[in-house]
């Protein structure tokens, strides 16, 4: 999958996952991305978006 949202630019972040004992390693969280049909510019073109945008209605999906 898509990781980065064509639409708001949403991508992934990295922090640390902190076991019970405190080790720290590295870890990444990736946005919700999904590849839908949109119209842009009247014409239908395949994005990757994540569903926030999606739920916003920040694009319009192509029926």
């Amino acid at each position: 999958m898509g990781k980065i949202c064509e639409v708001c630019g949403k991508g992934v972040m990295s922090g640390n996952h902190v076991a019970h004992s405190k080790k720290a390693t590295r870890r990444i969280w990736a946005p919700n991305t999904q590849k839908v049909r949109v119209v842009v510019d009247g014409t239908p073109k395949s994005m990757f978006v994540c569903t926030r945008c999606l739920r916003s209605g920040k694009v319009e999906r192509n029926v």
